[in-house]
């Protein structure tokens, strides 16, 4: 019948993973972690003969709701980086930080999950994530290099990273001068001294966004997806 066609394409899969527009939400198995909920989103148009950008999305901490990473990414990562017509995958954290060992093996597991299924420009792999989430971003872009070509850090700290392992990638930094939780000027001040070193970093201080107005980063977000695009050219 027509609508069990309809049906089945709707969850045509590329490698157990969906193939069609859309913001799917599921589950996986992950090694020694156990069972994880993430969302992938596809672009419109995706087209295997094309390979396409992978952006990792990294959610902020607060209340753990199921599919935060897929909230996270509907309401501000895929309105503001949609122009780049990625691929992403949005994992919920499975433990307290974006750099513990299981949340780690997690992020990693699922964004080679996802190289395996989709047609992937492995030149264009970006990282993203606000507050917990951004402070991962600084995390994951410093671990493993080899993976990320650019990473977008948003009301941030970089804790206990050192000032060498940081922006070895194109990195743009988007931090409100209004944030009364992660202070605004170590965020300035990494920059600063990033730039000193000669890292290709960028830094968007945004006015009178409090911490948790983090709906309203979506423009200062979309600027960051279109330098990443830029540098990406080069």
């Amino acid at each position: 019948m027509a609508w069990v066609a309809s049906w089945l394409l709707a969850f045509a899969i590329a490698g157990d993973l969906p193939v069609v527009k859309g913001l799917h939400r599921l589950e996986a198995d992950i090694p020694d972690v156990g069972r994880v909920r993430y969302a992938v989103s596809v672009p419109d148009g995706y087209d295997p003969a094309r390979p396409a950008p992978l952006v990792l999305v990294l959610h902020p901490g607060g209340e753990r709701v199921p599919y935060y990473g897929a909230e996270f990414t509907r309401r501000i990562v895929e309105p503001a980086l949609r122009h780049l017509r990625p691929i992403m995958i949005a994992p919920d954290c499975p433990s307290a930080a974006w750099s513990d060992a299981a949340a780690d093996k997690t992020s990693i597991t699922l964004i080679n999950d996802a190289m395996r299924a989709y047609a992937i420009d492995r030149r264009r792999v970006l990282v993203v994530g606000y507050s917990m989430g951004g402070r991962g971003t600084w995390y994951m872009a410093s671990h493993h290099q080899d993976v990320f070509t650019a990473a977008i850090p948003m009301a941030a700290s970089t804790r206990d990273l050192s000032i060498d392992q940081l922006g070895k990638q194109p990195t743009y930094i988007i931090h409100s001068r209004a944030d009364e939780v992660v202070p605004f000027a170590p965020a300035e001040r990494t920059a600063r001294d990033l730039k000193k070193l000669g890292r290709d970093v960028q830094f968007e201080a945004v006015d009178d966004l409090t911490h948790f107005d983090m709906v309203s980063y979506v423009d200062a977000l979309r600027v960051a997806g279109r330098w990443v695009a830029n540098r990406w050219k080069d």
